[in-house]
Formats: structure tokens, C-alpha cells, sequence
């Protein structure tokens, strides 16, 4: 009951809460991470989930779906915020199983021939499964059209999908849930690998932030980028709290690198793909 009161508070404040003008003087955050699957269109109406992006203050949204249905009802609705990706899930169903299911290749092609989109993803791939033949035609599929792959992926399937393709721009959703070390060596060696940092709370206790996770900003100003993940229709109304928690921890970082964090680095990377494709 107390979890239900609580969203259903957020869903009202995200609703409600703040002025356009109010809106614009906080710090622009643009959400790399954001899932609007046929779950979340059920629950969550078009309209009022392009309300909720509104309110919170976002400059932009990278945005896929299971099916692909939910990111083509927002990126109608809403053109300006939305850079659309393909993810290739059906449905929910697919996130185990897609790397040894071979009507996903189909199910990408199609989706491909009739839409334009900034990258692939995000998807699950882990070690050795970046080799099996479906994975390895997303990639190839990825090649031909210079979209981007925003990979659930642990260092292994990172280091994989550089192989089949070297020239590869990598987002590394959630930076791989690894130690911050683990990320900078990762990001020493590869430089078209970005990290979001979705679903992540080590980077900051309250609005702090953490020295080692400071250092890896400080090397990297250009690659980093926060995200919410609404991996569930319940975390769309999580969307407006988690861009002012993420003002919070950045006021803590000097303003050029919070502002890279914020939204620059997104722009510079997602929209940047995007605008080549519209």
C-alpha cells in the first residue's frame, strides 16, 4: 500500500508539478536509458507519458520498446524529445532467449526497412553469446546503417562486439554494473564506447559524489551520460524524481562536466545520430 501511495504521488507531481519556466532553469537532462514497452502504453498513455518527459525538465530521450509500437507512438507524438532505437524484442519474452532465436533477424530487418533509428538496443548480450549468428547479424545490420549499439552487456560481449566490429560506437548501458576502475580501463581502450548510467546509485551517496566514480568523470568528461531505465511501467512516474536526483548529485561536479553528464554528451552522441538519419 505504502509503494502504491508513493507512485501514485510521483505520478501527480510529474503531472502537475512545475512551471515551463520553472522547467527550464533547472539543468537540462537528457535520459539515455528509457524503455516505453507494450506494458508501460497500457498504463501510461501516450500523452501523458510525454507530460511526465515534459515536466521533468528533459532536453532528450533515448527511447526503445517491446514491441517497437511504443517508440513510434512517442516519437510521434513528441518529435523535438524523442531519439528513437530498435530493440530486438518482440515482446518481454525475447530478452533470454533472442541471441539463439533467428526470427529476431527478421523481425530487425522489417523493422529497419520501414523506420529510421538512431542505434540498436538496448539489448542483453553476455560473453560468448556476442558470437552466435543472431547477435553478429544485429551487428551487421547495425554496420550498414552507422547506428549505434547500446549494449546490457558485461566487459567480454564489449570487447566481442569491437572485434566483429572495430569502428563500432558502443553505449555501455548501466556501465556494465562494474567498479568504476573497471569502466576507465574499459573506456582507456576503446574509444567509440560511451557508458550510461542508468539503474545506478554508487556514483553518489545523497549528493555527493563518489571519488573514485569523480575520477572516472574527470578522465572522461565526454562519456558519460545518466539514464533512468523503465524497465517496468511503474518506473515511468520515477522518471521526473530521478532527473532532480540526478541534478543533485551533478551540482556537486564543476559545471562543464555536469552539464557534459547532464545532457551534452547525449546530444552529442544520440541526437547527433539521429539528425543523420531525419
Amino acid at each position: 500500500m505504502r509503494r502504491r501511495s508513493l507512485l501514485q504521488a510521483a505520478a501527480v507531481a510529474a503531472l502537475t508539478g512545475g512551471s515551463a519556466v520553472r522547467a527550464q532553469a533547472r539543468l537540462p537532462i537528457f535520459d539515455a536509458h528509457v524503455h516505453y514497452s507494450h506494458d508501460a502504453v497500457e498504463q501510461v498513455p501516450v500523452k501523458q507519458a510525454v507530460q511526465i518527459l515534459r515536466n521533468a525538465g528533459l532536453s532528450g530521450v533515448f527511447v526503445s520498446s517491446s514491441d517497437d509500437e511504443g517508440t513510434q507512438k512517442l516519437l510521434a507524438e513528441a518529435p523535438d524529445l524523442i531519439v528513437p532505437e530498435l530493440r530486438p524484442y518482440r515482446t518481454r519474452a525475447d530478452v533470454s532467449g533472442w541471441v539463439r532465436e533467428p526470427d529476431i533477424v527478421r523481425y530487425l530487418e522489417q523493422r529497419l526497412a520501414r523506420h529510421r533509428y538512431a542505434g540498436i538496443g538496448e539489448f542483453h548480450l553476455y560473453g560468448a553469446d556476442a558470437e552466435l549468428p543472431v547477435p553478429q547479424r544485429m551487428v551487421v545490420l547495425a554496420r550498414e546503417r552507422d547506428l549505434i549499439l547500446h549494449a546490457h552487456s558485461d566487459a567480454d560481449a564489449v570487447e566481442r562486439l569491437f572485434k566483429a566490429w572495430p569502428q563500432a560506437r558502443i553505449l555501455w548501458a548501466h556501465s556494465g554494473f562494474d567498479r568504476p576502475d573497471a569502466v576507465r580501463a574499459m573506456l582507456r581502450k576503446h574509444k567509440q564506447l560511451w557508458c550510461d548510467l542508468a539503474y545506478r546509485t554508487d556514483q553518489a551517496s545523497g549528493n555527493k559524489v563518489d571519488a573514485a566514480w569523480r575520477d572516472a568523470f574527470t578522465e572522461f568528461p565526454d562519456r558519460f551520460m545518466v539514464g533512468t531505465d523503465t524497465f517496468t511501467p511503474e518506473r515511468w512516474h520515477y522518471i521526473g524524481p530521478h532527473a532532480d536526483y540526478s541534478r543533485g548529485w551533478l551540482a556537486d561536479l564543476p559545471a562543464p562536466l555536469a552539464q557534459n553528464i547532464a545532457h551534452r554528451n547525449a546530444e552529442a552522441l544520440l541526437r547527433a545520430a539521429w539528425q543523420k538519419k531525419t
